[in-house]
């Protein structure tokens, strides 16, 4: 019932956030944005486990850890996302990241020796046409400077990076690091790194006073980052990266229903296509066919003509 629930609030809230992150844009310089959002969310997380009083002291090897978690999942990740969406709608964003699936079971191989089922290759197939059909307009006459290939570019580049950052996240979880005190020092860190980067590529920290942009810095903080990465990360570490990694399945469809509302996105027959095949490839990698196959066709028992 927890996972359920938890898995139902990921879905929603990132799902949602894509659209938010397109009123970041525009007078703020995004790694200035991506500095305010996690600082806030790094200043309300240590707060709760300050109150929690839960553990907050780790070894040196492990702030290592904390520290790729912010550059993966809290700052890298999230730079290039921002970069991308520049570039591309919030709905062409979210598919191109719903690869994350397909990065994640690879990288679980490399780094943690799990076995990578037939299927997984079939769906990653699936998945690869899709993101050809979704950009095959661009694709077609090959023009890397294109604003759409520019952003399929910083988006597949944010997905391999924040799949580190899911790595990182197993390892602390197989080092028994809570959720919340990873997930405390990570944005912490995350925030300072970001801060390092505005300052020394010359950028300024300016704001945007407007309610759309105060509005959905407060969403993206609070339900964006604090309560959707616990929830996230609380999924990997009870049913593993693999299921986790199924909410990268529905965001997308989520984020283009609210595209197509907000943002006048409209299907057209590539881009359906496209969304089609990658989801398909992605519930193709997460359905475990032989289990599914003996619920639908228990194996009968033997009579005792057969034993005979």
């Amino acid at each position: 019932m927890r996972s359920t629930l938890l898995y139902v609030l990921t879905v929603l809230i990132w799902g949602s956030t894509w659209l938010a992150i397109e009123f970041q844009l525009g007078v703020v310089a995004p790694e200035a944005s991506l500095v305010y959002r996690f600082a806030i969310a790094a200043g309300l997380m240590w707060a709760y486990c300050l109150i929690k009083k839960l553990p907050l002291k780790y070894e040196a090897k492990d702030h290592l850890f904390f520290i790729c978690l912010a550059v993966c999942n809290f700052g890298g990740n999230y730079l290039m996302l921002y970069w991308a969406q520049a570039h591309l709608t919030s709905a062409m964003t979210s598919i191109a990241f719903s690869t994350l699936l397909l990065m994640n079971i690879v990288n679980n191989r490399l780094f943690f020796g799990k076995a990578i089922a037939p299927r997984m290759f079939v769906g990653a197939g699936l998945g690869l046409a899709g993101i050809v059909a979704l950009f095959w307009q661009d694709i077609k006459v090959f023009d890397m400077s294109s604003e759409a290939m520019i952003g399929l570019g910083l988006s597949i580049g944010g997905t391999m990076i924040a799949s580190l950052g899911n790595m990182t996240s197993v390892r602390n979880s197989k080092r028994n690091i809570g959720v919340l005190q990873g997930n405390a020092w990570g944005m912490l860190y995350a925030a300072g790194f970001l801060s390092v980067y505005v300052m020394l590529s010359g950028g300024q920290f300016s704001f945007d006073t407007r309610a759309a942009y105060v509005g959905s810095l407060l969403y993206l903080s609070v339900f964006g980052t604090v309560l959707a990465f616990a929830f996230y990360f609380i999924l990997i570490k009870d049913i593993g990266p693999e299921k986790a990694s199924y909410t990268v399945v529905l965001f997308p469809v989520v984020a283009v229903v609210l595209s197509i509302l907000f943002e006048g996105f409209v299907l057209q027959a590539n881009s359906f296509l496209g969304f089609i095949l990658v989801l398909s490839g992605n519930i193709i990698v997460l359905t475990p066919f032989r289990k599914l196959r003996a619920l639908l066709l228990p194996v009968k028992p033997a009579t005792d003509n057969q034993l005979r």
